[in-house]
């Protein structure tokens, strides 16, 4: 007898078939009638996304922590963009260059 081959689901399938039971939609048997899944993998599904849920909120406060260390460092290349120019022109001063316009002092 041959074996039927393996499924794969992708995760918005699982994470959409998994809100379905647990806003009360569907049942677990009406899901995995219609889906042909069986209770355990779909109690595993459910368990995974239970399990990783906090993650989420998680993302959340590293992402304004991250924001916050960007601006900081866009701060920070700000200032040595300024400063380098600064010292392009006390350089060019130094060695008694022009100035960029054509006239000298």
């Amino acid at each position: 007898m041959a074996r039927r081959a393996r499924r794969s689901f992708t995760p918005e399938f699982k994470a959409e078939t998994v809100l379905e039971l647990l806003t009360g939609r569907q049942t677990a048997a009406q899901l995995c009638r219609e889906h042909q899944l069986s209770t355990s993998l779909l109690t595993t599904w459910k368990q995974t996304y239970l399990d990783r849920l906090p993650i989420v909120f998680q993302a959340e406060e590293q992402h304004d922590s991250e924001q916050a260390r960007i601006a900081q460092l866009e701060q920070i290349i700000g200032r040595q963009t300024i400063e380098l120019e600064i010292l392009k022109k006390a350089h060019k001063l130094m060695n008694g260059h022009p100035a960029s316009n054509g006239r000298s002092s």
